[in-house]
């Protein structure tokens, strides 16, 4: 039976262009919020509030590790409805940030370094 109703509420989430990015971002992999923030170039606050909506819904997972908080995509149907939108993954994980002191960003710059 199709899911009308989830599909919408779904689509409806999505509909919102900033939650439309991080989504989009998060099919990269797992992102922590301060990457987010230096991608979107947009206050923390603004982004953990549209992170709460998408974890609130189901559509997003949470971890914390020391004080960093990461977000994971938790619904397939969104990777598929992402993917139809803007084609498949141009590379694998997520690309280095200037001026972002992730881990993630961290990491590759040290790798890159060395």
């Amino acid at each position: 039976m199709i899911e009308y109703k989830s599909n919408a509420r779904k689509l409806k989430l999505m509909g919102h262009p900033v939650r439309l990015q991080i989504l989009n971002m998060l099919r990269q992999g797992e992102t922590c919020v301060c990457h987010i923030e230096r991608a979107l170039d947009k206050r923390q606050a603004y982004i953990s509030q549209q992170l709460m909506t998408l974890r609130d819904a189901g559509l997003v997972d949470s971890r914390k590790d020391g004080l960093q908080v990461y977000y994971r995509l938790m619904d397939s149907d969104v990777v598929e409805l992402l993917t139809l939108l803007y084609g498949p993954l141009d590379s694998d994980g997520l690309y280095p940030l200037d001026g972002c002191h992730c881990p993630a960003c961290s990491s590759v710059l040290i790798t890159e370094i060395g």
